[in-house]
């Protein structure tokens, strides 16, 4: 019998930090992965020997001391992980019909410094911005790998929201747009995003921002490792398809295949609505069902992933975020007639020759609403499928309007690419199974906070959520997130302080 301690559905970071952890701790644990390649958003693929990552291209926090080495420093995966440091300048900011670069640099003082030399007049504000983002940071205890905080310690912070809080600061308003420029980050919408949101994610870059040379499979892969050293095991092409309750528990879980695994405890690192979709019980009522089911999700993402002849493009070391005049907080409202409105460009420098570019990856917005004519099919590397030619037709011309785009500001791009790929909002719904290909999740909303927070306890006391949708997202977001669901688990944080302390 396929008997463990803790049975885990999904491995993404959230489930395989869980699983980390737990291990640790003294349980079996085994985690089941539909996809023949585990990590969720952390796969890579490669494509003329070349990596390119599918969501991963920058981490941070990971200096020593800082939450996220600290995480990946107590399971001991840090020196199987080929990291390299960022330049001082981890992010620009470039804005449609403005040829000035503005940066963002990794430490405090460096970034409110590097910015104030843009505008002068503003450091006051720019400071400001900065000493906020630091106390909102220190107002979430996990995040600070911190034990004992309640959930008063955050109220006073979550119902801030981000862009009027970025109003209140300065009237100047290429300002207002430079720091709310790499919001495809956490896909900002206006006088929606909570403040804390943003200031979370922007902290842990400006702290140190990373690279993950081998790309972010291999974080994914180290974790599996530690898991089966633990005595555990991650078992993919497991496809889980019910979370059978009996007698007011779990019982055990059933795959698309008819395998049954036993537990005492069930994790599931899907999206909360899929996973009670999987759920037959009367201890879930309807009216949770449908308010899960009636909270937004992120949009998606269009990407084109580039394969760049050799020494052909020059290595940049910092990646870029653009958007079209004003429309900092808007880009997920575009038209068919004016799409995109902005993008994220990330470089990768070539092993052989680091001063040039190995690939690129650009990434925008895309609306699921645009793939209808397709969402029948199904496609992923187990499963291959052909959506036809309409659909080749459709990222073909997706991919030129966006090449169009970025040639505006990077001349050559196309005459150095040798051959590219493209994921649209299908890809992510077919390998990360959001119904909607969402990107980040469930959307947070500063007005009601504690409606979006999706607690990792459920009426089933056997069973816990984990990853993005409960606090965060991004590789750091669904770590804490795993953090939040062991606590609950084990009914302890004994282990925070282990973490703290490694």
């Amino acid at each position: 019998m396929n008997r463990f301690d803790i049975v885990i559905i999904g491995s993404g970071i959230g489930g395989l930090v869980c699983g980390a952890i737990l291990g640790m701790e003294g349980y079996k644990v085994c985690v089941l992965e539909k996809n023949r390649q585990i990590g969720g958003a952390l796969q890579s693929f490669s494509r003329d020997k070349v990596i390119l990552d599918s969501g991963v291209h920058y981490l941070g926090g990971l200096h020593k001391g800082q939450n996220l080495y600290q995480i990946f420093q107590y399971i001991g995966i840090l020196d199987q992980l080929r990291l390299t440091p960022m330049d001082t300048i981890f992010d620009t900011i470039l804005i449609e019909g403005d040829e000035k670069t503005y940066a963002y640099a990794q430490g405090y003082e460096a970034f409110v410094s590097r910015l104030a030399e843009d505008f002068p007049g503003e450091r006051d504000a720019i400071q400001a911005y900065a000493d906020k983002i630091r106390e909102v940071c220190s107002r979430f205890p996990l995040y600070n790998l911190r034990t004992g905080g309640a959930y008063e310690e955050k109220a006073g912070v979550l119902e801030i929201d981000a862009k009027t809080y970025i109003e209140s600061i300065t009237e100047n308003k290429k300002l207002r747009e430079v720091l709310a420029g790499n919001n495809i980050l956490y896909a900002g919408q206006p006088y929606k995003t909570p403040f804390y949101v943003h200031a979370l994610i922007l902290n842990s870059y400006i702290e140190s921002s990373w690279k993950c040379i081998d790309g972010g499979a291999r974080i994914a892969q180290v974790l599996a490792k530690k898991i089966r050293a633990l005595g555990g095991v991650v078992k993919t092409r497991a496809a889980v398809k019910k979370i059978v309750e009996a007698e007011g528990r779990v019982s055990h879980v059933e795959l698309e295949n008819g395998e049954s695994f036993y537990a005492d405890a069930y994790i599931s690192n899907l999206h909360p609505v899929r996973t009670l979709e999987m759920t037959d019980t009367p201890l879930i009522k309807k009216a949770y069902r449908h308010r899960l089911q009636g909270l937004e999700n992120s949009i998606s993402s269009f990407s084109l992933h580039v394969v760049l002849k050799e020494k052909s493009f020059r290595y940049i070391p910092r990646n870029v975020y653009y958007h079209r005049e004003g429309c900092a907080w808007t880009m997920a409202d575009y038209t068919p007639d004016n799409w995109p409105l902005g993008y994220a460009l990330f470089f990768s420098p070539s092993r052989t020759f680091p001063e040039f570019a190995a690939s690129l990856t650009i990434m925008t917005y895309m609306k699921y609403e645009e793939l209808r004519e397709w969402s029948s099919t199904f496609n992923t590397t187990d499963s291959p499928a052909d959506r036809g030619l309409s659909y080749k037709a459709f990222k073909e011309a997706k991919a030129t309007r966006l090449l169009d785009l970025v040639e505006q500001r990077f001349s050559g791009i196309r005459d150095a690419m040798q051959t590219w790929y493209a994921s649209t909002p299908l890809s992510f719904r077919d390998y990360l199974g959001t119904d909607d290909g969402s990107m980040y999740g469930i959307v947070k909303d500063y007005k009601d906070p504690v409606k979006t927070l999706v607690p990792a306890r459920t009426k089933l006391p056997n069973l816990y959520l984990t990853g993005q949708n409960l606090n965060l997202h991004g590789i750091l977001g669904s770590a804490i997130s795993a953090l939040v669901t062991c606590s609950e688990l084990l009914g302890n944080e004994h282990f925070i302080e282990k973490i703290r302390h490694a």
